[in-house]
Order: structure tokens, then sequence, then C-alpha cells
């Protein structure tokens, strides 16, 4: 503001995530770049072994409010977004590795507090040669080869275990390229056997940004083209491997829907609302139902849900610029009926005094909650 530094940040958290002792887990710093002899070429760690990493700039810490005892959890791989599995043991996935996907085995470093055991990543491999397995691969840069499997630049921006199957999903290419969402399939010793398949966002839709995944499966996700977009891999017609499953070839998975809001002239019907992240309400913690996608509506001033084919917006009419960056939804009572569930979220995290209110305003936290009638109290 002026002279005035207002922005100091360090540690550069991103995404905090709560794990099942109440711990607070996020993407953050925790040294310079340059990444420890474990990760880099020739580290007999499995995974520096198979796709050896240099540098790095946020990994994981986490938080225990109980004792408030702040732990670094150093990473080979780059972190951005974070969620865990639903395995026993508790793995937490990373966007944000570039070229790679990282886990860490939470249980395991809770019992070791040995970082460098405990993690681990994989490039993204398609099976081309349609084997089944992953085998030697061509690089990105070069055209498919039927014989071999062909490893893609990957990106994750976002990161959503599936409840289904205990694939990995991620959404791809948020800041250029061909929209995308890929599936990963770690196996058996996945720094070696994981397999992805990529799904591309088929014309004229377009952009892809935060995205997260339903009971079912079903993947859904901010699009930049106005809409929020689903992604079904039960509806794919062909091969979901071989030399043609390289991004183009399941369409008709895909499904859209325009988001409210005017739109930009001159280009048909459309939406400008440009949502930052999608998240599923799979439990009903919010009322409108299991299964619900909802949407950060950033130029809605609130949150947008999609409700059997219908976008109901949930709006802040003040303070004036609510912007959200990503919500959760948590049920504190069962039994209270709406007073014991709602959307947590929050809005002005980086740059606050630009909201209604101006210099000195705060960032603040939101709490939906949806009453059955209007005098419901």
């Amino acid at each position: 503001w002026g002279e005035e530094k207002l922005w100091d940040t360090k540690a550069n958290n991103h995404n905090g995530m709560f794990d099942r002792k109440g711990r607070v887990w996020f993407a953050a710093v925790v040294r310079g770049p340059k990444n420890p002899a474990f990760c880099q070429k020739g580290s007999d760690h499995p995974s520096a072994k198979l796709f050896p990493l240099e540098r790095t700039n946020r990994a994981l810490t986490f938080l225990d409010p109980k004792t408030m005892k702040y732990t670094f959890v150093d990473t080979c791989f780059q972190t951005h977004h974070l969620q865990f599995g639903y395995d026993a043991n508790e793995t937490v996935w990373t966007s944000g590795g570039g070229p790679v996907i990282g886990w860490v085995n939470t249980k395991m470093f809770d019992e070791t507090g040995d970082a460098a055991k405990s993690q681990g990543w994989t490039a993204f491999v398609l099976d081309t040669n349609g084997n089944g397995k992953r085998d030697d691969y061509v690089e990105p840069d070069q055209p498919v080869d039927p014989t071999k499997d062909k490893r893609i630049a990957g990106g994750f921006y976002a990161v959503m275990p599936s409840p289904v199957d205990g694939s990995i999903w991620g959404s791809v290419a948020a800041f250029g390229g061909t929209a995308a969402v890929v599936r990963v399939a770690p196996g058996p010793n996945p720094p070696a056997t994981a397999l992805a398949e990529i799904y591309n966002v088929p014309k004229p839709y377009f952009g892809i940004r935060g995205a997260d995944i339903d009971k079912q499966g079903v993947v859904w996700a901010s699009m930049g083209s106005g809409h929020i977009g689903s992604f079904d891999r039960r509806k794919c017609k062909g091969p979901l491997n071989g030399p043609k499953a390289t991004g183009d070839h399941c369409p008709e998975g895909w499904a859209f829907y325009q988001y409210p809001g005017p739109g930009f002239q001159g280009i048909g019907e459309n939406s400008a609302e440009s949502s930052y992240y999608t998240w599923v309400d799979q439990h009903n913690t919010f009322g409108l139902g299991e299964d619900v996608p909802m949407s950060t509506g950033n130029l809605n001033d609130g949150l947008i849900a999609l409700k059997d084919g219908k976008m109901i917006v949930l709006r802040v009419p003040y303070p004036l610029g609510f912007y959200a960056k990503g919500f959760d939804g948590r049920i504190d009572d069962p039994a209270a009926g709406w007073k014991g569930r709602g959307l947590w979220t929050t809005s002005g995290d980086r740059a606050p005094w630009l909201m209604e209110g101006g210099k000195g305003k705060k960032p603040i936290v939101v709490h939906f909650q949806l009453r059955p009638d209007p005098l419901a109290h």
C-alpha cells in the first residue's frame, strides 16, 4: 500500500487440509530450492532412481492445534494442492509437481519421522503400446511409438483421489496448452508401475482449473469457457489404452453446464464467470444433497452449486469483492438439522485491501448455512 509492505510471507503456504487426527497439512516452503542428495541422480531412493528431481520450492508441513507444533516434511517434489486418499496409510497426494505426482505415506512418517522413506513420486506414463503395464517410454516431445509407452508432461493443478477405485485424478494445463484431466492408477509399486490416462477437454470448451471428484468417480472442474465441466470415464466407448488413447479418444465422457451471469459479446451464448475452483459436497454437508458439485463464483461474489441441472448462486452481498479460492463442508452435529452443518470458506487471502473497506481490511472467514425457509432461525 504505497511504500508500506503488507505482504511479507516467507512460508508461502497454500491449501491447508485436515487429516484424521485434526492436524492441518499445508503446501509450504521448508528450505531453499536445491533438493537434498536423496532426491537426485545417483540416489538409491526408489523414485529418484527412475525420475530424479533437483529442485523444489514448496514441500509439506503440518500443524497440530493441540500442541501448536509445526512440523516440516521435506519433499523432493513440488507441492501446490493436496488431498488425502482413502487408504489405510492415510496417503496425502499432491499437485504442482510438474512432470511428476508426489505423495507421502503419513502413517509411516508418524511412525518413523523419516520424510525420505515416507515419500514417493512418479512420472505420468500412458500405456500407448496397450499391453496393460508400464514399459520403456518415449518423451513428451517425441511421437508415439506403438511398441513403447509415452510420458506426458502432466502438471497436476488440482488433485483428487477417487473413492471408487484408488486411482488419482488431476486437472492439467491450467496455465495454457490443451486442458485435460488425467487419471493415474498407482499399481503395486507406484514409482515403477503407475499408468496414466489423459482426457482432453473437447472444443468449443476450454480452460481448466480447480477440480474435485464425486462418490461415483465423476470428475467436476471449473472451466475457463464459463462452465462447470464433468468427466465420467464410464461413458467412454473406445479403448482406454493403446496408440490412439492420447487425449482425444473419449469426448463422450464430457458434459458441460454454463455458469450464470452475463457473457462476452460476439461469441454466442456464454458466461464470463471465471470460476477458480470446484468442490463436490460428497456428504451433504450443506443441505442440497450428496454429490452436489459447487464452484467458487468469483465474478458472482459467491459460490455456485449445480443441483439437478440448475445453478444456485450463494451470493455474499457485503463486503463487496467476495472472492473465494476454495472451500469445504463440515457437519458439526448431524442431529441439529441445518444448524449443525455448513460450508466454510475465506475471502481476501492475498489482497484484502481491494475489498470494500479498503486499507486495513482483513481477510475474512465465511460460514454458509442453508435454512429450510427464510424465517428459520
